[in-house]
């Protein structure tokens, strides 16, 4: 098996408008806790984030857009190489614009940002990932994400975006990558 290294660069990156293009995923899963008995009960919806490596704050996996790929294929490489995590891309959450003061270039010059963000259901955690030694990830409730998400847009992603969904009984709106049966499907109301 071949070792996976993170992509590095801007020369192939999508910018729009003055804007970098940006394609990113709230990763997700549930967990059941147990009762005294060891005995599964209540079913926890739990979010995945990562350390910021500039800062304090938590992050959902997001990286620049590039010119092969489509945004779900970018978002979903991203999570694997921030996050070590591999999934199915199950609801577009929305865009979302913000300006980074460290991404600034020659198409950029303010910073100027654009996120495409996704949910993405976790179904394989990786023990080596490309950035392991820059990442640490931690699951997290919706509560506590929204507490340490270390940017505003983020966590409007994860409030306006996920959480809705969530609300909504978080059906597939994503057409499947195969023919199996959706792995989320009969798991997707967490109330």
């Amino acid at each position: 098996m071949s070792e996976l290294v993170a992509r590095t660069g801007r020369h192939h990156q999508r910018y729009e408008a003055g804007c970098r293009l940006i394609a990113g995923c709230i990763p997700f899963r549930f967990r059941y806790s147990e009762d005294s008995n060891g005995n599964k009960s209540e079913k926890i919806l739990e979010v995945l984030m990562i350390n910021s490596t500039s800062g304090p704050g938590l992050l959902f996996p997001k990286g620049g857009w590039e010119n092969d790929e489509t945004v779900e294929e970018a978002a979903a490489r991203e999570a694997l190489e921030e996050a070590g995590v591999r999934g199915e891309l199950m609801h577009f959450l929305g865009h979302y614009h913000f300006k980074s003061k460290t991404l600034q270039d020659e198409f950029s010059p303010e910073g100027r940002c654009r996120a495409t963000m996704f949910a993405l259901f976790v179904k394989e955690e990786l023990e080596s990932w490309p950035e392991q030694s820059r990442r640490v990830r931690t699951w997290v409730t919706i509560p506590e994400a929204a507490q340490c998400c270390r940017h505003s847009w983020m966590r409007e992603a994860l409030e306006n975006g996920f959480k809705k969904w969530n609300d909504d009984g978080m059906v597939r709106t994503m057409k499947a990558t195969n023919n199996q049966l959706d792995a989320c499907e009969g798991d997707n109301n967490t109330n």
